[in-house]
């Protein structure tokens, strides 16, 4: 198999694995949420491009985002879409689905991407293609076992998220394989959640996160 396109961006070091997905959200709640988010320690942020006016609250997000937290889009499906989420200043581009074309367009504009994957081949499609990490979804359908299972065929660091049906609770079991990329939906927002329920949430979430993957320093320490 070949390597990654020439457009490929790598996935950025991150203190924690978690991207909050925000579908629903509305312009006009999107700074108080997505400050909520970012103040609790997330530093990555989706907002499906099936909400209402995704591009208007992806450049409100981007414009408070300090530097080295990603916004960005979810359900990315077209070129012309990833132009938008440019201009919108929007650096993650994700994806339901493997589309060599879209995911090129977003590394050239410099974006970090994460397409949707469920199979072998849709995964190595998806890296050859450049990704710069894979969403694995829905993953509550596969579970830790199945994805930990296709990963072997991977390029060694690759990056593996998984996304759909996966909240806290599940964060040991995938820690158990390696895993430790998540996408949050539900279990973070909901349409109409206030940003003081999703700060609280996004706290209960960071502490989960932590006790399951903790930083490098404290698990040396612990040998």
């Amino acid at each position: 198999m070949t390597g990654p396109s020439s457009s490929h961006i790598p996935w950025p070091p991150m203190r924690r694995g978690l991207v909050a997905i925000l579908r629903g959200i509305r312009p006009d709640e999107a700074e108080a949420i997505v400050a909520a988010l970012i103040e609790e320690g997330l530093e990555a942020i989706e907002i499906p491009l099936n909400s209402p006016d995704p591009f208007v609250s992806i450049e409100a997000a981007a414009r408070l985002a300090p530097k080295g937290v990603l916004i960005g889009a979810g359900t990315v499906l077209t070129v012309e879409e990833v132009d938008l989420l440019n201009y919108a200043g929007g650096r993650l581009m994700v994806s339901p689905n493997v589309h060599a074309v879209v995911i090129a367009r977003a590394g050239a504009h410099g974006m970090v991407t994460m397409p949707g994957v469920l199979t072998p081949t849709e995964a190595l499609a998806a890296v050859k293609a450049g990704a710069s990490g894979l969403k694995f979804f829905p993953a509550n359908l596969l579970g830790p076992s199945i994805i930990q299972a296709i990963s072997v065929v991977l390029p060694p660091g690759t990056v593996i998220g998984a996304v759909g049906g996966v909240g806290e609770s599940e964060f040991a079991a995938y820690a158990a394989v390696g895993i430790r990329t998540f996408g949050l939906g539900s279990s973070l927002y909901r349409p109409g959640a206030t940003a003081a329920e999703v700060r609280a949430k996004a706290r209960a979430v960071v502490a989960a996160y932590d006790a399951a993957f903790p930083p490098i320093e404290t698990r040396h320490a612990a040998q």
